[in-house]
């Protein structure tokens, strides 16, 4: 991929299920379904993926070099059923800059909505 299209895929804002995929990879690998479930969690159950979502946007991720898929791992002490067949992935380094850069963007975007008065912010003498 040629540096300047690298660029621009760093800047092209990202779908909500990417973003959330890259979220919950931030703090280390995980399979699938731990995908699924951290962000149904952290979302309050607002923001549900189903499988063709979420593996359909893992195979667009895997492709574009954001994320890896790891090594399978081995049956842990707890026992869990076909724990050796899951799939676990990771981010890449490029994943985490594309994952920095959306996040600095959405940022962004809150910033002028609360300059707009759209949502409340902190004004300049750091009151509400």
């Amino acid at each position: 991929m040629a540096r300047d299209e690298q660029f621009r895929r760093e800047a092209e804002p990202l779908t909500p299920a990417v973003f959330h995929i890259l979220l919950a990879l931030a703090d280390g690998e995980k399979h699938g379904y731990a995908i699924m479930r951290e962000i149904a969690e952290r979302t309050d159950g607002a923001m549900r993926m189903g499988p063709g979502t979420l593996y359909g946007s893992i195979q667009r991720m895997l492709k574009d070099g954001l994320i890896v898929e790891t090594q399978p791992r081995a049956r842990g002490e707890t026992g869990e059923l076909s724990e050796e067949r899951r799939r676990y992935y990771r981010l890449t380094d490029h994943g985490r800059l594309v994952m920095q850069a959306e996040a600095r963007r959405l940022e962004q975007l809150v910033r002028l909505a609360q300059s707009k008065q759209v949502i409340p912010g902190f004004n300049t003498f750091g009151g509400a």
